[in-house]
């Protein structure tokens, strides 16, 4: 599998790394160990000894030091040897990855650590904004290849009928739109005097029909920003009351993801009831309906590659099609850009 490896992916949440807690994860099919050095700030380098290839996150972190569980060398966060208590310690090192602490998450550039610019991280500050009871956050490690589970966000005509009593109803008949603005691609679904999903239930209770417009920005290579909003039929619509959902998709392997998400809203805020049943809504639509049908396809696809498969393409793929073409030309430019730079093919 190829990845855009000069790209920001999240690794996870910050909060993953409080009190001292450090974790390791497996991104783009590297093993990964992530903490905070003594300053607080993230570090992430290979999570695998040179000596006997033992899992550092098997072992011990303590003031920005990471000691092997099985012979006691220890790295800091550059990935540089700092301690072998067996000799020398000359050249001894693991690899390192620039990561940054950004809008409550985790994330990590696994290219050319030149070029990686915390400015190119998208801007979620919708999630700093929006107070913690209001946030839902989650992380679901999905046995299915990244592209597919973008391909299931850029294309939501499928909650008509994968989320039926959760998510959907609207989207099938809905008026749809694709637009690509710089490096982002855009689906924009718009129904009218609709009724609404459950999901809207809290803003448009029934029997009331309902206005609905929802937006899924994707940014390179696997983040989405949900933007969906409803009000009663006929009656102006307020953008500032949309809420909006982090869709954050990292590849794990060729045919494993990690799935974080983050649900905001900016309207009764404080309204823990309301949180738990969004919490409560969100989970079994992601955990019991979309990840087992995620798997059940990349369990068809098998190893096979997903175009020689030649799949059917209905006017509702526009969106998800882009968005493969787009991250295809990434990845051959970026080839081609390391090939010129090294002079090998």
């Amino acid at each position: 599998m190829r990845y855009l490896r000069n790209v920001w992916y999240q690794a996870g949440w910050s909060s993953e790394l409080d009190d001292g807690r450090h974790l390791g994860r497996t991104i783009l099919g590297t093993n990964i160990l992530m903490f905070r050095d003594e300053e607080g700030a993230p570090r992430a380098i290979v999570d695998r000894c040179p000596h006997r290839f033992a899992p550092l996150s098997a072992g011990k972190v303590e003031k920005g030091i990471v000691t092997c569980g099985y012979h006691g060398l220890a790295f800091d966060g550059s990935g540089r040897c700092v301690h072998n208590p067996h000799g020398r310690i000359g050249a001894i090192s693991v690899g390192s990855f620039p990561i940054e602490d950004r809008h409550q998450a985790l994330w990590i550039w696994m290219g050319d650590s030149q070029a990686a610019d915390p400015g190119l991280i998208p801007d979620l500050g919708f999630i700093d904004a929006t107070p913690e009871t209001a946030r839902i956050t989650g992380h679901l490690p999905t046995g299915a290849n990244y592209q597919l589970v973008v391909d299931n966000i850029m294309d939501l005509s499928h909650a008509d009928y994968l989320h039926p009593t959760t998510l959907g109803g609207m989207f099938t008949g809905a008026s749809t739109r694709v637009d690509t603005r710089g490096d982002r691609i855009i689906v924009e679904y718009q129904a009218s005097a609709c009724d609404p999903a459950p999901a809207f239930h809290s803003v448009v209770p029934p029997p009331l029909k309902a206005d609905v417009r929802v937006e899924v920005q994707w940014f390179p290579a696997g983040v989405m920003v949900l933007a969906a909003g409803a009000n009663p039929a006929g009656e102006k619509r307020d953008p500032g009351q949309d809420s909006l959902t982090l869709h954050s998709i990292t590849p794990e392997s060729d045919a494993s993801s990690h799935y974080f998400y983050c649900s905001t809203r900016p309207f009764m805020t404080d309204d823990l009831a309301l949180s738990a049943t969004i919490k409560a809504t969100l989970e079994k639509a992601f955990v019991a309906e979309d990840k087992p049908m995620l798997e059940k396809q990349q369990a068809q696809i098998g190893v096979a590659d997903f175009w020689s498969l030649k799949p059917l393409l209905l006017p509702i793929d526009t969106g998800a099609v882009q968005v493969r073409r787009a991250l295809e030309k990434r990845i051959e430019a970026e080839k081609r850009a390391t090939v010129e730079t090294s002079g090998r093919p």
